[in-house]
């Protein structure tokens, strides 16, 4: 379900006022993304919107940065366990300057959002799927480091963290003798890492029969961490190898974001200037000279 469906129910939430009218992307994300929910599992939706243009641009509101009152910024908007349609919805909603920054960042949660099946999908406007559609830009090899910092991150906590006593956690401490949840998580990322790594590009439920098997508890916990420690010296490798450039083309990136604010904004040359506009344009009309003399 839409959050705007989620609110018409009456779930007590309170988002923004705007915000519901400004979603340009909408999708489901964790178990439900990677092919491994069960009846049981949570609804996570994350999601972009465009903030009004004040906030992305305060100094048209007479700001003057660091003097004075300051406008208020907007970066994300969350709630979580909202009880509707006889399910806990989890949502995450970031502005689209934010969420651009943490894809640029190749943020595991960012990147994988952008990956999701078509299925996940709850509503995307023209921007929505101009940024889907230019998705793969995003990805660099940064990507090694964020993803192997997140798996571990999860490895960690599978190896100390104690469950609540009463919580979902402890019954599966209980049953496997560790976290499965926080064990899946770990070979997930380091799965999808490869494959961004390799191929540029991420299928979300490719190993998710594997992911289940790991769910399901049938790898022991020194199983998965031998995975871990053989996978990492595998991806060491496979990085040097990459042809993924080292890091983000922040000016690629840039254009992108400028393209959807104008989409939604209109003419934005009053708000922002991009260094070497002109440059550019002589540069691409030249080019187009040379092609058809």
């Amino acid at each position: 379900m839409t959050l705007r469906k989620v609110l018409a129910s009456g779930a007590k939430l309170s988002p923004p006022d705007w915000l519901a009218d400004n979603l340009m992307y909408e999708t489901l994300m964790g178990s439900e993304a990677y092919g491994v929910s069960s009846a049981s599992s949570d609804i996570d939706v994350y999601g972009i919107c465009v903030p009004p243009k004040h906030m992305v641009f305060p100094h048209l509101a007479g700001e003057i940065l660091g003097f004075g009152a300051q406008v208020k910024r907007f970066e994300s908007w969350q709630e979580h366990h909202i009880a509707a349609f006889d399910k806990s919805w989890d949502f995450q909603i970031l502005s689209i300057v934010k969420f651009f920054q943490l894809a640029m960042e190749n943020n595991p949660n960012i990147i994988d959002s952008l990956f999701t099946p078509r299925r996940c999908v709850l509503s995307s406007t023209a921007i929505g799927e101009y940024i889907r559609e230019h998705r793969r830009d995003f990805l660099h090899k940064g990507s090694w480091h964020k993803f192997k910092g997140y798996a571990y991150s999860q490895l960690h906590k599978l190896q100390i963290k104690v469950p609540q006593a009463d919580g979902k956690r402890a019954a599966l401490v209980a049953e496997h003798g560790y976290d499965v949840k926080f064990g899946y998580h770990v070979v997930r990322l380091m799965l999808e890492v490869e494959q961004i790594l390799v191929h540029g590009d991420i299928d979300l439920e490719r190993d998710r029969e594997q992911l289940k098997a790991i769910r399901r508890g049938e790898w022991p916990l020194e199983r998965l961490v031998q995975w871990a420690q053989d996978k990492e010296k595998a991806l060491e490798a496979v990085y040097h190898t990459s042809t993924l450039p080292y890091g983000p083309d922040e000016a690629l990136i840039k254009r992108h974001l400028l393209h959807c604010l104008e989409a939604h904004y209109g003419d934005l040359s009053s708000a922002v200037v991009v260094p070497g506009a002109a440059e550019q344009l002589i540069a691409q009309i030249a080019e187009l000279v040379r092609q058809y003399r």
